[in-house]
């Protein structure tokens, strides 16, 4: 196990416990005005972890997971609509978003070959960043919405 996993799996397994057993009211909490409730902020981390693995592999997305990729960006970092209502949000959704992720990004971890020599990818902020800085962001990222 790299240093990348290692920090991903414990900074996602931290993510998941504080998420895990939610119900849709606590989902749907919003802190305050103009900021994701925790179930989009839940989405959100999935939403980067599919992106990054995507762009990095170049596998193509089903409806769903291409669905959970736009919450990376939209509705957080531009003035696009979260692609999920609020209503939508419920437990099991939340549950099968955070663990299709967490399958991709293991999967890559474990076979590191599936991405192509010098592959760059455009971070969820905008930057292009390489592989071994998509691995930094998606290691620190359920640890900094989680914090």
């Amino acid at each position: 196990m790299n240093a990348f996993e290692q920090t991903w799996s414990l900074t996602r397994g931290r993510f998941d416990d504080a998420v895990k057993g939610l119900s849709q009211e606590q989902l749907n909490w919003r802190m305050q005005k103009d900021v994701l409730t925790l179930g989009e902020m839940a989405l959100h981390v999935a939403g980067v972890e599919i992106s990054f693995v995507s762009q990095l592999t170049g596998e193509p997305l089903e409806p769903f997971t291409q669905r959970v990729a736009k919450a990376a960006t939209d509705g957080v970092v531009n003035e696009s609509a979260f692609p999920f209502a609020v209503e939508e949000l419920t437990p099991e959704v939340v549950a099968e978003a955070l663990s299709r992720a967490r399958q991709t990004v293991a999967d890559v971890f474990a076979n590191p070959s599936k991405i192509p020599e010098g592959r760059q990818i455009k971070s969820a902020l905008g930057p292009i960043i390489d592989a071994p800085g998509a691995f930094a962001r998606l290691a620190y990222h359920p640890g900094y919405h989680q914090g």
